[in-house]
C-alpha cells in the first residue's frame, strides 16, 4: 500500500521540517500515531519507538514500530524506515518527506509531499479509507500547528 500526501503552507520550508523531521511531534497533529519515544538503546541513526493505534467503529486496533531516520536534508527531506532489532522479518513501513520551496522573497509558500509506503497484509479497503479521513484532518491540524509555530 502507497499513500501520498499533498498539500501546501503558506511558509518558508525551514517551518514545517522541525514538525515532520522528529517522530515525536507527530501525535501533536497526526490522530494515527499515539506516541513516539526515542528508542534509548539505539547506536547510530536516530530511531523511535512509535505506537500507530486506529479506531473504526468498535474495533480498535495498535502497531509498534521501531522507526529510523535514514535520510536528513535539512529544510527539504526526511525519510523513515522500519528497522526492528530483534532479528525477525517485518512488513516494510518507509515514510519520505520532501518539502519544496515555491515561495517568491516577498511570498512565502511551500509544497510539502508524504508519502507513506506499507509493504505488509494489514489493511482492507475499509482501513484505507479510515487512513485517507484521518490523513485529511491531519494535514488541517499540522497547517493550523505550523501557521501557529
Amino acid at each position: 500500500m502507497d499513500v501520498r500526501v499533498d498539500i501546501d503552507i503558506p511558509c518558508e520550508p525551514s517551518a514545517i521540517y522541525p514538525f515532520v523531521c522528529d517522530l515525536v511531534e507527530y501525535p501533536q497533529w497526526m490522530g494515527l500515531v499515539h506516541s513516539a519515544v526515542l528508542d534509548p538503546t539505539t547506536m547510530g541513526p536516530t530511531a523511535w519507538i512509535v505506537e500507530l493505534r486506529g479506531k473504526i467503529g468498535p474495533f480498535a486496533r495498535s502497531k509498534r514500530l521501531r522507526m529510523q531516520q535514514v535520510v536528513t536534508d535539512s529544510p527539504h527531506h526526511v525519510r523513515f524506515e522500519r528497522s526492528e532489532d530483534d532479528g525477525q522479518q517485518h512488513g516494510q513501513w518507509v515514510l519520505e518527506v520532501k518539502i519544496a520551496d515555491l515561495g517568491t522573497e516577498l511570498v512565502p509558500n511551500s509544497s510539502l509531499k508524504m508519502t507513506l509506503h506499507y509493504g505488509g497484509r494489514l489493511f482492507s479497503s475499509v482501513v484505507e479509507r479510515a487512513l485517507q479521513d484521518e490523513i485529511e484532518m491531519s494535514k488541517k491540524r499540522l497547517l493550523d500547528l505550523v501557521m501557529s509555530a
